[in-house]
């Protein structure tokens, strides 16, 4: 009914104004048809000549445009202040979509209008949703980070007050093992400070041309001894004898490889491999591989792969250490560089990790 009204927005004033000036048509005349009719001549004759007369219809004429134009006019602001209060509780602008210097009363630009708005609030409202489902699991995950070392710290401070103390066998054991809790503590508070300050975009990037080669041998010979220990190679995919340069932070990137090959050797299989492999992404770009044949990742979670703690194992198991922040750094040291990365995996198959880098400006 809103839609058939827009389409005639001029129709109530046009009835009203014909209304009012038939009417003031007939009020003007009916004292002299009266008065003609009374001398017994044909009603009908006389009452035509008076009402049909030229001077009788372009009164009415006047009449009609002058009670259009105020009906319209007043109808026209009476509707603008209206839909400019919707609007105005609805918390957005009218002013890009109504005006004083056209008909107000078009219902369709309303509805349109609120529609965006409705649709915009609901998709605000989702984001909240989501924002609220991950603040709680975020701030649960982080309890549950600190929880384990602070209580493990707890308690062997407690164990030596009850007197363990006295034996410095018992007493060095549990103090070692003590400050292996404070020493995770550190850790996990280290990798939130500088996850933060890389989200504010606090920390500068030391920019300089370097060999991706050689980073990537060097963090080959870190990881040798927790590689042969879980039985994972690490090798390239083919021999590069040439240097590849590239543009970045080299300290930075070389963080993105150690957390990535980390990752690859905690949920690689024995005897398994990681691969890193070196190919043109384009003209500017070069695009790093990390791929192992490893435990591999459920499609539903990757998504949610480069989040503050987010883990695929939801039993609690913390036996393979590590904050559960390494990839949300990584994602955030590639996007200050202001390159992409990029998640491939099948489950019980293996995963590929890759990240662009800009090539080396001479």
């Amino acid at each position: 009914m809103l839609k058939k009204y827009s389409l005639n927005k001029y129709y109530f004033s046009l009835l009203t104004s014909l209304f009012i000036s038939f009417l003031g048509h007939l009020v003007k005349n009916v004292d002299e048809i009266y008065k003609i009719n009374c001398g017994g001549i044909c009603f009908l004759k006389n009452t035509s000549s008076i009402l049909f007369s030229f001077e009788s219809i372009l009164n009415s004429l006047i009449v009609f445009l002058i009670c259009f134009f105020i009906i319209q006019i007043r109808m026209e602001r009476l509707f603008f202040k209206r839909i400019k209060a919707i609007y105005d509780d609805l918390e957005f602008s009218a002013d890009s979509v109504i005006s004083t210097s056209r008909v107000v009363s078009d219902m369709d630009a309303l509805i349109e209008n609120v529609g965006q708005f409705t649709k915009m609030k609901r998709a605000e409202i989702e984001l909240l949703k989501r924002d609220e489902e991950f603040r709680r699991e975020f701030l649960g995950n982080i309890a549950h980070e600190l929880k384990t070392p602070l209580f493990t710290v707890q308690g062997y401070i407690l164990t030596l007050l009850d007197g363990a103390v006295k034996d410095k066998a018992v007493s060095k054991k549990y103090l070692s093992r003590a400050n292996k809790g404070v020493e995770r503590l550190i850790y996990l508070v280290k990798d939130l400070d500088f996850l933060t300050n890389l989200e504010q975009g606090n920390i500068r990037l030391d920019l300089n041309n370097f060999d991706i080669v050689v980073l990537i041998n060097n963090v080959f010979e870190m990881m040798e001894i927790r590689s042969k220990k879980s039985n994972v190679r690490l090798e390239f995919d083919k021999d590069y004898n040439e240097p590849i340069l590239v543009h970045g932070d080299y300290e930075r990137i070389q963080q993105v490889l150690t957390n990535l090959i980390v990752n690859s050797i905690k949920y690689g299989t024995q005897g398994g491999k990681t691969e890193v492999r070196i190919q043109s992404f384009d003209k500017e770009k070069i695009i790093i591989r990390v791929k192992d044949n490893g435990e591999g990742i459920d499609d539903e979670n990757l998504p949610r792969l480069f989040e503050r703690f987010f883990r695929i194992d939801k039993s609690g198991n913390r036996k393979k250490g590590g904050s559960g922040l390494g990839l949300s750094i990584v994602k955030h040291i590639i996007e200050a560089h202001r390159e992409q990365i990029f998640v491939e995996s099948q489950l019980n198959v293996g995963s590929e990790f890759s990240f662009t880098l800009s090539k080396a400006r001479i």
